[in-house]
């Protein structure tokens, strides 16, 4: 791990630069499922105590990024087919939901956010830059939970997708993915236009199921 560009002696509460840091590191796939997070190494690597390490590593295991082993210390936590159906489920309901909350805030610069970004997600897909398309993907969603007004739902948004993200990110390497989920965006933008609380329902399940059988067959080996 690369934690030149990282500051970890700000003011800033120090066990949350480090939840993030590492938090971060296991969504990119850079720490992968299964391997070990030790104390002591990462405190060494960082240049800080082990105690901010210990309460941001405490912090990830209530979120289920991480599991605590006794005697040994903490692992990434792989995540099951169960799991990600669950979650794809969750996420489905609460997405609908934002995004019903946000027409009923200003439909017009919802709209208009989410446009914007198709046309910048096309553009990345033209030029090959899946990194900058992983990140215009993640501020779609975003936008319609920022935009929502709740800062709960919001919240909850943000948690279930950073489940999903460790499975996401590698099957937009697969060219129809990125495709797919651009396709995905514009039928939800447009059943958005159209008002219609089930439209709208039935283009965000929709969109996440594309998701899910992405990550079943890329990640997960599934057919």
């Amino acid at each position: 791990m690369d934690s030149d560009s990282v500051d970890f002696r700000q003011d800033r509460a120090i066990w949350l630069k480090v939840y993030e840091y590492l938090r971060d590191k296991i969504q990119s796939g850079e720490i992968g499922p299964n391997e070990r997070l030790v104390e002591a190494s990462i405190a060494r690597e960082i240049g800080t105590s082990r105690t901010p390490v210990r309460e941001a590593l405490h912090n990830m295991q209530k979120e289920g990024l991480v599991e605590s082993i006794p005697r040994i210390g903490y692992r990434v936590r792989p995540i099951s087919e169960g799991e990600v159906l669950q979650v794809c489920r969750i996420r489905a309901l609460l997405e609908a939901l934002a995004t019903e909350w946000a027409i009923e805030k200003d439909r017009p610069g919802l709209l208009r956010e989410l446009s914007k970004n198709i046309s910048a997600s096309e553009d990345a897909l033209a030029k090959g830059d899946i990194q900058a398309f992983v990140i215009l993907d993640s501020e779609f969603h975003e936008t319609i939970a920022r935009l929502s007004g709740s800062s709960h739902l919001e919240e909850t948004i943000r948690l279930m997708r950073r489940h999903m993200f460790r499975y996401r990110m590698e099957s937009f390497y697969f060219s129809d993915v990125a495709e797919n989920a651009v396709k995905g965006h514009k039928t939800i933008v447009w059943a958005i236009r159209t008002g219609d609380a089930g439209e709208i329902k039935k283009a965000v399940d929709d969109h996440l199921a594309l998701a899910l059988r992405a990550i079943l067959k890329v990640e997960l080996g599934k057919k």
